[in-house]
């Protein structure tokens, strides 16, 4: 998969291919990542990017042309090196949020351009030209850099043959691979030593019993998401275990907080 990012940064944003997963992979040829300078499509002779906002107000706002010929550009790379119809992302506060689900939508694409707005935002007569615009959330960042990043990151370990482990990234938060939900956080995990600062592995993960360890595993993952992010399970449809599994976590965790208002 290749990915073009369109920036003010450029060193910026390089930077998230030389450690980690989107090191890896870059160096198997899973992913290609090109940083470009917004600048250099600018017809101004001092390179600017950006104009004073119409009806006036605090603030800058980047043209439409250099931000159009930038993505033209990249496109027509895209295109010789055999990349049709790469989606174009506008990165900003106003998008839809990143999720799980629409990375692993975009690690699909052959191609992906993201554009990071800065100041104001950007022309909105170049905005109303993405594919789509994406969010990290309901905040405010001085620019799409740091957004453009966490893509590439959640990108490049859905990518096969990144993970050493071709199913680790289906037992992440937000995945199905914990009993087949998508939506829920991961379960808990544990490591050695089995005894550290005297807390304990939970017993049933050390008598090797998988179908026993798989059915904790799914607990864990629907009592921690109704703890920490209940809205999350109501869109899920539960069956007749999982709805099972879920009020013993409660019953559990209301037993849990008694004995310690006891104490």
């Amino acid at each position: 998969m290749r990915i073009d990012v369109l920036t003010l940064f450029p060193e910026l944003v390089a930077e998230v291919a030389r450690y980690g997963v989107p090191r890896i992979a870059t160096a198997n040829g899973a992913l290609e990542l090109r940083a470009r300078q917004i600048r250099d499509y600018s017809t101004d002779r001092n390179r600017r990017v950006d104009e004073r906002p119409y009806g006036g107000g605090p603030g800058m706002v980047m043209q439409a042309e250099p931000l159009s010929q930038a993505v033209a550009a990249a496109k027509q790379e895209m295109e010789a090196a055999g990349i049709a119809g790469a989606k174009v992302a506008l990165l900003s506060p106003q998008g839809e949020k990143l999720t799980q689900p629409w990375l692993r939508r975009l690690a699909q694409e052959p191609g992906l351009i993201l554009v990071c707005g800065r100041y104001e935002g950007v022309d909105e007569r170049f905005a109303a030209q993405m594919d789509l615009e994406l969010s990290l959330g309901d905040y405010v960042l001085s620019g799409g850099e740091l957004a453009a990043m966490v893509v590439v990151d959640g990108i490049a370990r859905l990518l096969p043959g990144v993970l050493g482990d071709a199913e680790s990234a289906e037992q992440d938060s937000f995945s199905a691979g914990t009993g087949g939900l998508p939506g829920l956080f991961d379960h808990p995990h544990y490591s050695r030593p089995e005894h550290w600062r005297g807390e304990a592995v939970p017993e049933i993960l050390l008598g090797g019993d998988h179908a026993r360890v798989a059915r904790w595993r799914l607990k864990q993952a629907l009592g921690r998401t109704w703890l920490r992010r209940p809205e999350l399970l109501d869109g899920l449809e539960l069956d007749d275990l999982q709805t099972r599994l879920l009020r013993e976590y409660i019953a559990e965790a209301a037993r849990d907080a008694g004995e310690e208002r006891q104490a």
